[in-house]
């Protein structure tokens, strides 16, 4: 398998993110290695940019580029230039539902991050057989980082 290359900017709004996790950028830059050797990634090289935000920031961009008046926990934006783009966190969000789910906040992030990368790259989760390629690609990068698969609620398999 031919390795790709990511060029990760990480690009911090919301002074909440570097409380919570300290290592965040030593962590992003770790799971854009894992993506770059990943089989989702292939070859492609590109620049990858991480916005860690808040609500109010995220609720601005989903109204604005996907017409939602609500926060979202990642939104993704791709670059017609460069095969990769940007993706944009809302700490509120993402701590609300790490909280909801049981999961530590890190985990919760890293698995959000390489969400908002895997649509960048052009997967999504509409169609059911969609979804279960997304979840498997997600779930296996993140075994890849020692991070459990995130669709188990509390240690139940998923449905």
């Amino acid at each position: 398998m031919a390795q790709g290359r990511i060029k990760t900017e990480i690009l911090i709004e919301a002074a909440a993110w570097k409380t919570a996790w300290p290592r965040l950028r030593a962590d992003i830059r770790s799971l854009a290695r894992a993506l770059a050797a990943s089989d989702a990634l292939m070859a492609e090289e590109g620049q990858f940019v991480v916005v860690l935000a808040d609500d109010r920031r995220l609720h601005d961009l989903n109204k604005r580029f996907r017409g939602k008046d609500k926060p979202t926990n990642v939104l993704s934006f791709p670059d017609a230039d460069a095969p990769f783009g940007g993706v944009a966190l809302s700490f509120d969000t993402i701590k609300r539902e790490a909280r909801d789910q049981g999961k530590p906040l890190i985990n919760h992030s890293k698995h959000m991050i390489l969400h908002g990368f895997l649509h960048l790259l052009g997967h999504d989760h509409q169609r059911a057989r969609d979804a279960r390629l997304m979840e498997s690609l997600e779930t296996a990068i993140l075994a890849a980082m020692s991070i459990p698969d995130p669709y188990q609620a509390k240690g139940r398999p998923r449905a």
